[in-house]
């Protein structure tokens, strides 16, 4: 499974921007589906995951609230709905996918995921 994500660029506080993770082929309902991200000098993060055929979300204390994490079936697409960003947002955001259906406790793990999208950068400005 190859992953493409686009949809980053600038933005000012308080505004949403939707972040897009395209798949490569259909996503199965047993798919989890995560984003995580990377400010400069810092490692990356758990952002938002979702296990997809009933199962539940999850996200980081810092965007649950802000962030949606949600799927459109006929696209393969994986999408991240920000709002009100806030310039501590700013970072590189990656998704990744894996076959399996993980449980909540286990999707903010990085290594539980196999495959992975290049970045896109979000950029909030104060």
């Amino acid at each position: 499974v190859q992953l493409q994500a686009s949809g980053g660029g600038l933005v000012q506080a308080g505004n949403s921007l939707r972040l897009s993770c395209a798949a490569s082929e259909r996503t199965f309902s047993t798919y989890t589906s995560g984003w995580f991200r990377q400010a400069p000098g810092k490692e990356r993060e758990f952002v938002a995951a979702r296990r997809w055929g009933g199962g539940s979300a999850s996200y980081a204390a810092s965007v649950k609230g802000r962030f949606t994490i949600f799927r459109d079936n006929a696209k393969n697409t994986v999408f991240l709905q920000m709002d009100r960003l806030k310039p501590e947002d700013t970072a590189v955001y990656y998704c990744a996918a894996t076959q399996r259906g993980l449980i909540t406790s286990a999707q903010g793990d990085p290594r539980a995921y196999g495959y992975w999208g290049q970045g896109t950068l979000v950029t909030v400005s104060s």
